[in-house]
């Protein structure tokens, strides 16, 4: 633990907040935010110490956020930890928006801004600029709204259980009976998860027409034309446009969605049925039982480490000390917000990972993906500003989904048994593969949710039967469960919680299988070119920390079908 301990986490004392500062009410904390706004800045190396005086107080009110957050999301049916997150959410977090607008126009007025160095500075100042340019007063009532009510996704989604084999279980313990070798179980699994799904269709559904109201009302307000353009703008999108998203869904439409047809029709002939059904796309072609690649989470945590250290040996420890501060929870539980994550803690370093495992396959890559989030993380706490910490999702994505296919090359920890780690390798590659329709399939969807924001349910499960013709599987036969497919995009949390959040997983995975390509090639470049990215944080553009990757920031027709025939490739060799 040396090393980690020693380089990364070296916590820096506090120079303007206090150390024993509790945030229990505005007026705590307010006083530090006046003296920011107050101080007079007479030169670039007063306006570097204001910077560095203003990242650490971001870095503990951010921290002290995302702890509220942490415990909420690890028992949302704890009515403390529910109300100490919404306490930030509607005392601190609204108070704290006009004073970060008068931030940002400090900064922007200030005449020593331009004596800043361009190369580390430039992108946090375009950020800025940015900021203060959609900033409006009257959204922040409405903002605060949003994340109340996104909020009661994972609440009602928590809340969801079914009884498999006489016991209650959560969703993602039921889903896990999809892999089982009894086609019946599977089929019961399948009918009782949907039964319960569709108790809340109506209130998800309610739910979402009221985020889209308040979301398009944010836009309006903010003097743009739709959500969708203002979204572009609130997360940053600087180096693409919306042009580019749909060149990807017609990439993805035309290079990918007909490798997955054929998976879908292998699957179907080597199962011998006359007709695959959606409780048939996850249980093993060859009749054998789900793979367990660990036995419990202790255990997922030890192969993990295990599996880290013999990519790089810090890589390991850095899990281990995770392990050690108790920030990695990992089980499945009842009342437990659904999904997984990586909580990146601004001033400690040390991030925490949350997730739903089940002793599945998807459980080791949920969390060797959360893994990669932790370790950049780590690597980018040295940077001196917060604001050069808060990385891009396309950058982020890109450090995750690279440490899934890049940990993949080193399974045999978790697989003794030379055949499951080779079914764990084909089951990993076609999955890369298969997400992405449905990252495209969502992508879209939301485009047109946000272009058309007065659209009824009708007209939006219309749409997304639409986009089923385009990106959904030709092999599958959803006949007699055609309502569930109207409504499996609510199984998608990021259309309530973090909307426009998606694409990035497209564009990153296109990043990791090139970063892949390369590290099969050359394993030490490449995690030399892995890790200088990482510690860049966001202080270059997205296509210049891709570069810095050794890879591109395409998604272009032709390069799609480069990196799909790469896997291609792949998947013949196991």
């Amino acid at each position: 633990m040396e090393i980690a301990e020693k380089n990364i986490l070296a916590k820096k004392e506090r120079q303007f907040v206090p150390t024993n500062l509790i945030i229990d009410s505005w007026i705590t904390i307010e006083p530090f935010y006046k003296k920011l706004a107050e101080r007079n800045i007479q030169n670039v190396s007063e306006l570097k110490k204001w910077l560095v005086d203003l990242s650490e107080l971001e870095a503990i009110v951010n921290e002290d956020a995302s702890w509220r957050y942490i415990k909420m999301t690890c028992d949302n049916t704890n009515e403390t930890l529910v109300s100490n997150y919404n306490f930030f959410l509607n005392e601190i977090e609204p108070k704290m928006a006009p004073y970060n607008d008068t931030f940002n126009k400090k900064i922007l007025d200030c005449a020593f801004t331009n004596e800043l160095d361009k190369k580390e500075y430039g992108i946090y100042i375009r950020e800025v600029k940015n900021e203060a340019n959609i900033y409006r007063e009257k959204n922040i009532e409405l903002q605060t709204q949003i994340q109340n009510e996104s909020q009661k996704y994972g609440i009602i989604n928590g809340a969801m259980t079914v009884e498999m084999e006489g016991a209650v279980v959560t969703m993602q313990k039921a889903a896990s009976y999809f892999k089982n070798t009894n086609r019946a179980i599977r089929q019961e699994a399948f009918d009782k998860i949907q039964a319960r799904k569709m108790l809340d269709e109506e209130t998800l559904n309610n739910l979402f027409n009221k985020l889209i109201a308040l979301r398009n009302q944010v836009a309006l307000n903010a003097d743009f034309a739709n959500f969708r353009d203002y979204m572009f703008a609130s997360l940053g999108r600087f180096d693409y446009k919306k042009e580019d998203c749909f060149n990807f869904h017609t990439s993805v439409s035309t290079a990918i969605c007909p490798i997955i047809d054929t998976f879908d029709t292998e699957r179907k002939n080597k199962l011998g049925y006359d007709i695959l059904k959606p409780w048939d796309s996850e249980v093993d072609i060859s009749g054998k039982e789900p793979l367990k690649p660990y036995a419990n989470s202790d255990e997922l945590i030890s192969k993990t480490i295990a599996c880290f250290t013999k990519i790089k040996p810090e890589f390991g420890e850095y899990i281990a000390l995770m392990n050690e501060l108790g920030r990695l929870d990992l089980d499945s539980r009842k009342g437990k917000s659904p999904g997984g994550y990586n909580c990146s803690l601004p001033e400690t370093g040390a991030p925490f990972i949350f997730m739903n495992s089940v002793e599945s396959l998807r459980d080791l890559v949920t969390m060797v993906h959360e893994g990669g989030h932790a370790i950049h993380s780590f690597l980018s706490h040295p940077l001196e500003l917060s604001a050069f910490k808060e990385v891009p999702s396309e950058v982020a994505e890109l450090a995750s989904m690279s440490m899934e296919l890049i940990s993949m090359e080193h399974w045999d920890v978790f697989f003794d048994n030379k055949d499951d780690l080779k079914r764990s390798k084909q089951e990993q590659l076609q999955k890369i593969l298969s997400v992405l329709p449905w990252v495209a399939r969502i992508d879209k969807f939301q485009h047109w949710i946000y272009e058309n924001p007065s659209h009824t349910v009708s007209e939006r499960t219309n749409y997304w039967k639409q986009l089923s013709t385009e990106f959904g599987s030709k092999v599958v036969d959803w006949k007699g469960y055609e309502k569930a497919a109207d409504r499996s995009w609510q199984n998608q949390l990021h259309l309530y919680e973090v909307p426009f959040y998606y694409i990035e997983y497209g564009f990153a995975q296109l990043g990791a299988i090139a970063m892949w390509r390369n590290y099969k090639t050359n394993p030490e470049k490449t995690i030399g070119c892995y890790e200088a990215t990482l510690k860049l944080g966001y202080t270059c553009s997205i296509p210049e920390l891709y570069i810095t990757a050794g890879i591109k920031f395409d998604f272009s027709p032709g390069y799609v079908q480069e990196l799909a025939d790469f896997v291609m490739n792949e998947l013949k060799k196991i």
